[in-house]
């Protein structure tokens, strides 16, 4: 199926790691995994996990004000623990926790209340499933152990069956996922722990499209992925063709009580225009706290991002990645028709900012949000090689305390000059 185009114009996405982890503050269902916790250790969290304050219609209104445009929660982690009440095991805060009831309709229906797309993350993987660790991985990537109890039989003997027997499991979730929420995008993970052959991802794809042919899927359904999903890091060059980064506001996926962290919101604006300036889409993370309030920490994050984000709402929406770099010295985006290049500048210029390789001819530039009118002006050029495009710098009273935007309005499509020169 193509790509569904809200996708691409999203530009920002809310990730919520939300789970019994939270009650402890410890680093998700990794801390099962790796031991910091027993099972009967992680488990007992199950008892303090309340939802009591979960109001997923807030969390939506402020997903809103951050000028988000799609969340996506945490369905079910690597931990097994379902946050609705699946008929599939026993295993899920609706039966086991004070919550006491299914946390993913409501937010569903809060988000599309909104306006925004719904997204649900749900992993491959569950290391409280018993015929979870029954197959070995034929060719296990490096970063992973490939001996771990969770994950592969202990005495090293397959067994075929129980492992048919989870996908049977993992495949109904999925579908009681579809049947329920008919989320616009479901976001995989745990995919390293299996080939594609021993996920049977193609059958997986097929019963998600069969219930909804226009959802989204992420590049952890490999080769049946929409998009790519760059971790924490922002790629030097961008991944072909659509594609997400995943970034959280402190260091930690859910709520960690330690971990104060926080980028600043001129960091999460920097992030955020670098991604969309190489066509990404931002997925900004926050982990609420195991009564569901968001710390308020990361809303204060939100919400400044928000406010730069809405008064610079023409950089953002209906633009496609700008200029390469060495052109300009920042990132940019450019409008649809590519008659309008928005330059955005993190500090205050000394000087003229400058523009390489610029053949087209520039007929205005503004400062966004402000409306100020920006002289330019060109020197040099020899045959092919456009001379340097000069524009004044604005003045301080039109700097953005984040990031400054200028609306560079052309007199034709852009046209770049990506030549070496005489040699």
């Amino acid at each position: 199926m193509p790509m569904q185009p809200w996708f691409a114009d999203a530009k920002l996405g809310i990730f919520i790691h939300y789970g019994i982890y939270a009650v402890d503050g410890v680093p998700e269902s990794w801390a099962l995994y790796n031991g910091q916790l027993s099972r009967e250790e992680y488990l007992a969290q199950l008892d303090g996990f309340t939802a009591a304050a979960y109001e997923p219609r807030d969390w939506a209104a402020l997903f809103a004000r951050a000028g988000a445009r799609y969340a996506v929660l945490t369905a079910r982690h690597h931990d097994g623990v379902a946050l609705w009440d699946t008929a599939q095991g026993t295993l899920n805060v609706a039966e086991h926790t004070p919550a006491g009831r299914d946390l993913v309709a409501p937010f569903a229906d809060a988000l599309r209340a909104q306006g925004l797309k719904v997204g649900l993350y749900y992993s491959h993987s569950d290391w409280s499933h018993p015929d979870y660790p029954t197959v070995i991985h034929p060719d296990p990537p490096h970063h992973t152990d490939p001996t771990h109890p969770l994950v592969t039989p202990a005495d090293g003997q397959e067994d075929p069956a129980a492992w048919q027997r989870y996908l049977t499991y993992r495949n109904a979730q999925v579908g009681e996922l579809m049947q329920r929420y008919r989320p616009d995008l479901l976001w995989f993970d745990g995919e390293w722990e299996r080939s594609e052959d021993q996920w049977a991802v193609g059958p997986l794809a097929d019963l998600i499209l069969a219930h909804n042919p226009d959802t989204v899927l992420n590049a952890r359904m490999l080769s049946h992925g929409d998009y790519a999903t760059p971790e924490q890091g922002l790629p030097v060059d961008a991944p072909d063709g659509p594609w997400e980064l995943c970034l959280t506001v402190n260091d930690s996926w859910g709520y960690q009580h330690a971990d104060h962290n926080h980028k600043s919101v001129r960091q999460l604006v920097r992030w955020f225009t670098e991604t969309i300036a190489m066509g990404g889409n931002l997925l900004l993370d926050v982990g609420p706290r195991q009564d569901g309030t968001i710390p308020g920490e990361q809303i204060e994050r939100l919400e400044g991002l928000g406010s730069w984000k809405a008064r610079h709402d023409a950089a953002v929406h209906g633009t496609v990645a700008g200029m390469p770099p060495g052109h300009h010295h920042g990132p940019s985006t450019l409008s649809a028709d590519r008659r309008t290049l928005y330059l955005i500048c993190y500090d205050a210029p000394r000087g003229p900012l400058a523009v390489r390789g610029l053949r087209s001819t520039v007929k205005r530039v503004t400062v966004l949000g402000t409306g100020t009118e920006l002289a330019h002006h060109v020197t040099g050029g020899l045959h092919e090689v456009p001379g340097l495009t000069w524009i004044d710098a604005p003045a301080a009273a039109d700097l953005d305390e984040h990031a400054t935007v200028l609306a560079v309005e052309l007199d034709g499509e852009l046209d770049l000059y990506r030549g070496r020169g005489r040699t």
